[in-house]
Parts: C-alpha cells; structure tokens; sequence
C-alpha cells in the first residue's frame, strides 16, 4: 500500500464528474478496439471463404493470448502510477515509466524468439487444419515480430492512463486502431495480399502508435523529478512491479485459456460455426468494450484512493462505476440484438456464416450484461494493486468455466458452449465482489 512520505491522508473528491471525464474518452478508444476485429474479419470475408475468416479468428486468438499473458505492462503500469500520483510523488511516477518500458522490451523479445516453437504448440493447442491453418500461419509469422512494439505500447498507455490523462489515451487508441483499419482495407482489398496484408497493418500500426506514445510521454517528463538510474533499477520497487505483474500474468492466462478453448470448442462443430462464433464473439466485444472506459476509471481512481490513503474515495469508486455500467448496459445489449443481424451480414458474405451468426446471437447480446460487474471489479483489483486476490479469483472463475462447458456443451452444443461462457462472466462478477469486501478493511486499516 503506497502513501505519501509523511505517512499523511491524501483527501481527494470523487464526482460523477471526474469518472465520466475518465471513462469516456477511453470508452471510445476501446470501442474502436472491436472495430478492428470486425473490419479485418470483414475484409477478409470479402474474399468470400470460411475458412480464412477462421484462419484469422484463430490466430487473433493466439496473439490474444500471447498479449494477454504480457497486459500486466498496461495494467500493473496503470496501478502502480496511479499509487503513485494519489502519493504525490512524482519522482516515482517517472521511474514506472522506464521500469514498464524495460520489461516490455524483454518480455517482447521472448515470443519472436520462441516463435517457431511457440507457433507450433498454439497451432496444435487450437487443433486446427487445412485452409484454415495455412491462414493462420500466414498471419502468425508476420505479426509475430510487432511484439516488443505492442507491449511497449502497453506500459506508455499503462502510465498515461495511470496519470488520469484518458484524453491522451484516447489519441493514442484511435491511431493505433485507425492506421490499423485504413491499412488493412488498403492491404487485403486495395492490393490483394489477404490474409498477410491484414498482419502488415496491424505490425505498421503498432510501430506508428509506439513513436507518437513516447513523443507523448516524454513531452511530459519533468527534470526536476527525474529519477536516477538506482532509483529506477531499485531492487525492492522492481521485486515489486515483477510480483504484481507475475500474479496480473496467470490472472490473463487464465482469462486467454476461456477464449481460446471457446474458439477451440466451437471449431469442433465445424468451420461454419467457427467463423459464426468469431463474428459473434466481436460483436460481444463491440457490446462491452465501452464498460472498459469504466473499468479504466476505477483503475485510475482506485489506485489514487489507495496512494491517498483515503477510502471514502475509493467506495465513492465502486459506487459511481457500478452505477454508470449497469445503467448502460440494458440498453447496449437491446441494440446490440437489434443492430446484430445487419451487423451479421456486413461482416461475414457466406450464407451458411450469417444464418448460424443469427442463431445463436441473443448469446452475443447478453454477454456484456453478464460481463459489466466482471469488468469493474477489474480495474479496481488493478488500481489497488490486488494481484494475488484477482490471480485467485480468475483461476477460480476458470474451473467454473470448465465445468460447465463440460455439463452444457455436450448436452446442448453450441448453445450449450456459450452458456458456460456466461456463467463464467457471472461466476467472475461474485467472486471478485466478494473478496473486494474482505480486502477492504486490509488496505485501509
């Protein structure tokens, strides 16, 4: 638990005000974050085969997973800071920065190493062959080498958002996002690389994204607190930053191993319901991605509560955030049913994709509502730092995942398969309430 230096309560008022001016710049940078799956999903259903959209939903799940089990940068850099910033020390808040920005750059050597190995092991894993694995591969090979970039990109947005500059975030979101679409349609239409050309804009996006980050953070640095190399190398803070971001690592990988074995569940009732499931499963995201603005204004406020010492601002949190996601979520789940079979046909051109997209897309709508309390109690579990508990609590979350798959899904198929993904949802939103009561009084003792 991280105070000022003289021990002191760092009082701070908690608005509806200040969490929408948090929330919603990052609402829509993850908005757009969705739009990207949707829009490579669509171009290269353009080409009209199921089986490269599978090939794409297939390796975005793999990278997913690689991603995922590195977003500790973004997430323990967005704690961490924001201790930092309710601590009023600055001086610490500068050396995250570079702390972050070395791990990422070693973390992201780690899978273009391993590539090969690491390509082969997904590729089995996700127990796909034919059409459908040549595609993936074609896109893993490319992509593969954006990785130091992509997470170096994590811990600059990680320290931005920590810092309460959403606005920031959002620019850097947009033109990652945005370079990202106008390159694939340019890539995969425009010149006809398919499925390579949609890995190409994602690695260009991530390079542009990673120069305008640091221009940005740099900007932003001031000499008067700039931390000294034993400062930022300092064995205790970096024990530190390692333990949270190891426990944040195993809470993605287990996060990863429910979408990739839903994608691999679902590629077991043949190409045609693994490409519905794919567009599904981004119109899912395209539903909840909004409750991440949320979810980043409790990880920015929590964590400056628990630095402030001050926990009237960081129930005030939980209660404006709760309060702004469920009474959003009604509404996105209605449209989202209401808009899915138009937004069904833009996405996927094969007749056989669309009408199994429709079938099961009330499961699509109702995830986000399942999902809200999930999503909140993540970013308050990472602004206060709270790895351990959100580590235990998501492999718990997990095994009920897996036990349901393994009750529905046989009786029920792909229904049955979705079902299970939102009791897991659910089974995530009680757990993680539960202990934030129990670690309450812990933290603010």
């Amino acid at each position: 638990m991280a105070i000022d230096e003289t021990g002191g309560i760092r009082p701070f008022a908690v608005t509806h005000r200040l969490v929408l001016r948090l929330a919603l710049p990052m609402m829509l940078a993850y908005l757009s974050t969705p739009l990207v799956g949707i829009v490579n999903t669509a171009v290269v259903g353009q080409l009209g085969s199921a089986a490269l959209i599978g090939g794409i939903a297939v390796a975005a799940v793999i990278f997913d997973v690689i991603f995922s089990v590195f977003n500790f940068l973004r997430g323990a850099t967005t704690g961490l800071t924001a201790q930092a910033f309710g601590a009023g020390d600055a001086t610490e808040e500068q050396a995250i920065l570079f702390r972050a920005l070395v791990l990422a750059v070693i973390c992201g050597l780690v899978p273009v190493i391993l590539q090969w190995p690491l390509g082969r092991l997904a590729f089995g894993l996700m127990d796909v062959h034919g059409d459908v694995l040549s595609a993936a591969r074609t896109y893993f090979t490319i992509r593969i080498w954006g990785s130091p970039l992509t997470l170096c990109n994590y811990a600059v947005l990680g320290w931005i958002l920590g810092r309460g500059q959403s606005g920031r975030g959002l620019v850097l979101q947009t033109l990652l996002n945005g370079i990202n679409i106008v390159l694939s349609l340019a890539l995969v239409i425009g010149l006809g690389w398919g499925v390579a050309g949609a890995a190409w804009a994602s690695l260009a996006a991530e390079a542009a994204t990673l120069l305008a980050g640091l221009l940005l953070a740099f900007r932003q640095l001031d000499l008067a607190h700039r931390p000294a190399l034993p400062r930022v190398l300092d064995g205790e803070r970096l024990r530190r930053m390692m333990a949270v971001n190891g426990d944040m690592m195993i809470r993605s990988l287990s996060l990863l191993i429910v979408y990739a074995f839903f994608t691999r569940a679902g590629g077991h009732f043949g190409q045609t319901v693994l490409a519905a499931n794919a567009v599904l499963m981004n119109l899912y995201m395209l539903g909840s991605y909004y409750l991440d603005g949320f979810a980043n204004a409790a990880e920015q406020l929590s964590g400056r509560a628990v630095g402030a010492h001050y926990r009237p601002a960081f129930e005030r949190v939980v209660k404006l955030t709760c309060l702004w996601g469920f009474g959003l979520v009604v509404p996105v789940a209605v449209l989202l049913y209401a808009a899915g079979p138009v937004l069904i046909d833009w996405i996927a051109t094969a007749p056989e994709v669309r009408e199994t997209a429709r079938h099961y897309l009330v499961w699509a709508a109702l995830a986000p509502v399942a999902a809200v309390l999930a999503f909140l109690m993540d970013g308050i579990f990472i602004g206060a730092t709270w790895s351990r508990d959100m580590r235990n609590m998501m492999i718990l979350s997990l095994a009920v995942f897996l036990i349901a798959d393994g009750i529905l899904t046989p009786r029920f198929g792909n229904h049955g398969l979705w079902i299970a993904f939102l009791i897991f949802l659910g089974a995530r939103s009680l757990v993680f309430n539960w202990r934030m009561r129990v670690l309450l009084p812990r933290t603010f003792g």
